[in-house]
């Protein structure tokens, strides 16, 4: 079976085929377009995640500030359990702290549908971008327009 085959049909053992060839130095029998494809989508994956976590992690930050009396254990649960997920990432991989204002602006408009969807809450409380800096996201401490 092909390479082109292989990959098309069972990933899987086409990643295993390649780890092996690695391995063995066998670089002329590499499916090279698709590893090439492979690896920059590999990247990207961890943006994504970072973004994904900081999606909620803000929503969860709006309800707090913009819902204070309804703020509750679930909700501090979430922004504790998001923080530490991207606390870790970062450790495991510390270039992504190269991409947070990034992953913050791409954020912030799908955690304000979120907040929007679970509070009921107009649109047009909402600021029209992330008045969080990520620092402050990453803060423990910090909980907008409250002291904990």
């Amino acid at each position: 079976m092909n390479m082109q085959t292989l990959y098309e049909q069972d990933f899987n053992v086409w990643v295993q085929t390649h780890v092996a060839l690695l391995k063995e130095a066998r670089f002329s029998e590499l499916d090279v377009n698709h590893l090439i494809e492979e690896l920059e989508e590999l990247g990207k994956k961890h943006e994504h995640e970072l973004v994904s976590r900081f999606i909620i992690l803000i929503a969860h930050l709006l309800k707090w500030q913009y819902q204070p009396t309804m703020q509750c254990n679930s909700w501090l649960s979430t922004i504790i359990e998001q923080r530490i997920q991207v606390e870790y990432l970062l450790e495991f991989m510390p270039s992504l702290k190269n991409t947070l204002e990034d992953a913050t602006a791409k954020a912030y408009p799908k955690a304000v549908k979120i907040a929007v969807k679970e509070t009921g809450l107009s649109l047009a409380i909402f600021p029209s971008s992330c008045a969080y800096r990520y620092n402050e996201l990453l803060d423990e401490d910090f909980y907008p327009g409250n002291v904990q």
